[in-house]
């Protein structure tokens, strides 16, 4: 497995710290690993580690609840040395919140996982009152997949991205039938574990029809309404309520994320309507039937997941009827960014262009398609996806 050092880095300033360091992130997105690496880094540095995997009967059976839980780590401080401690899939534990506190206060650094059906960002402030800092920790961008690829001896050209996505095992296994039995298997996990049972959803062909809807309208501008709408005309009566508390439920469990508009007229953000990006395209993919793609909009949703890699803010920019896919925001620095499989034609490439030209300059403008040739122009710059993919920052 490749090191993410994107993700360790973020977390380094904290190692020392008596905070709690929570891994977030949506279900096999590689969180365990990246605490494993944190870890291995400890241990080469010489310095005692203490790493429980409670998924693991060993631990599970043992430990199971807080008491349990603080005497065991308690019971392997040493003197002045301080302990580095990583609690793998932490929910499992009973009370694994009071636990987590009264192990702070101790002689050690203390790291946590949890499935997102227990431990959702919204909870941590209730659970560990405030004394915690969080890591969101996402699916592999192409980079990575690509650099783990290469580690396995493996190819996965980025055709390949924009269907099956970023999940680090989809690389692992032996061919198409199983990458998409091994995604269908995690969408049923995610969607029936993690949410359903979680919140008790009893109107259950209401919430599937719901989460098909929207993670397969990946890259498209929503509202709470268009939503109701949708399923009314399904013959499924909801509230307005009800949608906004599905969506959340999704929101909360990392498949999806909104992005808001905004608006140079109120110059502020629209707060009714957002665009809706998948956390992984598979979601949208095998939705798909018969065999076809979606590419388009996974496109697009590829380079948001991208932009947020990088550590852009990012919104979508409207002007009166006019709409930019995103404008991302990185300190001082603004970019208006539009999007679109192909330009090779004159009606295509006319129209993409057309929007950029009643915008002033006080924003670098891109163009990022799937095409080769560059389309730059004295106030565009294109940027083809391969080179886009290799980058680190918009400007280089």
């Amino acid at each position: 497995m490749i090191i993410r050092n994107h993700y360790i880095d973020q977390m380094r300033p904290f190692f020392e710290s008596d905070l709690i360091k929570v891994i977030t992130g949506i279900r096999r997105c590689g969180k365990s690993v990246i605490m494993s690496q944190i870890a291995d880094e400890y241990r080469s540095a010489g310095k005692p580690v203490l790493f429980i995997n409670f998924e693991s009967i060993e631990f599970s059976s043992s430990i199971p609840d807080a008491p349990t839980l603080v005497a065991f780590v308690k019971e392997r401080l040493s003197g002045t040395e301080k302990l580095y401690v990583f609690l793998d899939e932490v929910q499992l534990v009973k009370e694994w919140n009071i636990a987590c506190r009264s192990l702070r206060l101790e002689n050690l650094s203390l790291f946590i996982t949890g499935s997102n059906s227990k431990l959702l960002s919204k909870e941590f402030t209730k659970e560990l009152s405030g004394r915690y800092v969080s890591f969101g920790v996402r699916p592999f961008v192409y980079k990575e997949i690509a650099e783990y690829a290469t580690q396995l001896g493996k190819s996965y050209p980025i055709s390949d991205y924009l269907v099956y996505g970023g999940f680090p095992k989809v690389i692992e296994l032996p061919d198409k039938e199983s990458v998409t039995q091994y995604l269908n298997d995690l969408n049923q996990t995610i969607i029936i574990n993690d949410i359903m049972n979680r919140y008790r959803i009893k109107k259950t062909e209401l919430f599937k029809r719901l989460v098909n809807y929207v993670l397969i309208s990946n890259s498209r501008i929503f509202s709470a309404n268009s939503v109701q709408h949708y399923l009314a005309s399904e013959k499924l009566n909801c509230s307005i309520n009800t949608v906004m508390k599905y969506l959340s439920y999704l929101e909360e469990a990392y498949v999806i994320r909104k992005v808001p508009q905004y608006s140079t007229r109120a110059k502020r953000e629209l707060a009714f309507f957002a665009k809706i990006y998948d956390e992984d395209v598979s979601f949208n993919t095998i939705r798909q039937h018969k065999g076809r793609f979606d590419l388009t909009h996974n496109l697009e949703n590829v380079i948001y997941n991208e932009l947020i890699y990088m550590g852009y803010e990012v919104s979508v920019f409207t002007k009166g009827t006019q709409e930019i896919d995103f404008l991302a925001v990185d300190g001082g620095k603004e970019y208006l960014i539009q999007v679109a499989y192909s330009i090779a034609e004159d009606s295509t490439y006319n129209r993409e262009f057309a929007l950029f030209n009643t915008l002033d300059q006080s924003r670098k403008k891109i163009i990022i398609t799937n095409d080769d040739i560059n389309y730059s122009t004295s106030t565009v710059e294109h940027i083809s996806l391969s080179r886009f993919l290799s980058m680190t920052s918009l400007d280089g």
